[in-house]
């Protein structure tokens, strides 16, 4: 996925989740929106690089949103906007071959009465559900990890995709690494033990776990490599 022209700067401090102040190449300090709600941890450094995009909306509030960082190894991408994107993207090119054969996708289509996934592949009356996490932990051991925060939210779409399965229907846990100095992918149960125990369940029940790394530059985010799941 292509981005757009991002600009320069570096990180002062991210709070309250969903802002960050930045210092500009040109010395001009900002708050920026910052759109992930996890933690962040091991993404957040004080003077770290960071690429900002500018909103076309003139009416944000924040109109520059934080879209990466660089921890001295790599850049990270820490927009959770852009993975599902880039995911679609890697679909529809077969860049994905472990879900490459399918007719129709569609996005955020509704499984139950409440909740919609974040795709739904169709092929020959058979359906495939996928629901993406963006990855930006790498944990204490060099495996990239997931969650960086307890998340209620992501342990009842597990339970959902269980329940897409005895319904039979195919269904995936997709996990989008948007770094690159890690190695293998694991579930980080000493941050959400719940979530790993709800993870561990649902690949009881059937759901398939896919673990898939993105190349980040400030130019664009790609698929490009399968990881090996190591927990």
């Amino acid at each position: 996925m292509r981005l757009p022209p991002l600009i320069e700067g570096r990180l002062i401090r991210r709070y309250k989740r969903f802002l960050a102040d930045v210092r500009l190449d040109d010395g001009t300090e900002l708050t920026a929106h910052c759109p992930n709600s996890g933690s962040m941890l091991g993404c957040v450094g004080d003077g770290w690089p960071v690429r900002l995009s500018l909103a076309d909306n003139p009416n944000r509030k924040y109109p520059h949103t934080l879209e990466m960082v660089h921890n001295g190894a790599c850049w990270i991408g820490i927009n959770t906007q852009r993975a599902n994107p880039v995911v679609e993207e890697a679909l529809r090119s077969g860049l994905i071959t472990e879900l490459a054969d399918f007719d129709t996708l569609r996005r955020e289509v509704r499984l139950g009465e409440k909740s919609r996934i974040d795709f739904a592949l169709d092929r020959g009356g058979r359906r495939t559900w996928i629901e993406v996490k963006n990855v930006t932990l790498v944990d204490d051991h060099g495996r990239y990890a997931f969650p960086d925060a307890v998340t209620g939210r992501g342990a009842k779409h597990l339970r959902e995709l269980a329940a897409a399965v005895a319904a039979g229907d195919r269904a995936v846990m997709l996990y989008l690494v948007q770094r690159s100095d890690g190695d293998g992918f694991t579930i980080a149960d000493d941050i959400d033990p719940t979530y790993g125990e709800e993870l561990r369940r649902a690949v009881e029940l059937g759901v398939e776990v896919l673990a898939t790394r993105a190349e980040v530059s400030p130019e664009m985010i790609r698929v490009v490599e399968r990881v090996p799941e190591r927990w």
